[in-house]
């Protein structure tokens, strides 16, 4: 039972990292009401996620191009995940950014209690 529930804390780190994507593109959308910036942050904010992630902690690290471990991997994850929930704020959707920060803070506790890190 304990590892189905561990393999689902590994799978909503995915999809909260998943997540993060979107959150700042909707934030992109809506910060602005001109049409070039709406583009320019609603495309280009979460691909400068995706190369931030890609080069730092994809796969855990494993598959990053320059893998950031212990602190450097807190602080990555603190900014990755804290970005999505800032950016879902900042678009006005108060609530699910709520939702966001403690599934983050929650997954992340257990991940660190069982050594998933």
């Amino acid at each position: 039972m304990l590892a189905l529930v561990k393999g689902a804390n590994l799978a909503l780190m995915f999809l909260l990292e998943l997540g993060v994507l979107p959150a700042t593109g909707y934030w992109g959308f809506t910060a602005s009401p001109h049409w070039g910036v709406k583009l320019l942050a609603g495309i280009g904010v979460p691909a400068l996620f995706i190369a931030a992630w890609a080069l730092l902690g994809a796969g855990g690290g494993a598959n990053a191009v320059f893998p950031a471990t212990g602190a450097a991997r807190a602080v990555l994850e603190i900014v990755w995940f804290g970005g999505g929930a800032l950016a879902l704020y900042a678009a006005g959707a108060v609530t699910p950014a709520a939702v966001f920060a403690v599934l983050f803070i929650l997954n992340a506790v257990f991940r660190i209690v069982w050594k998933q890190v």
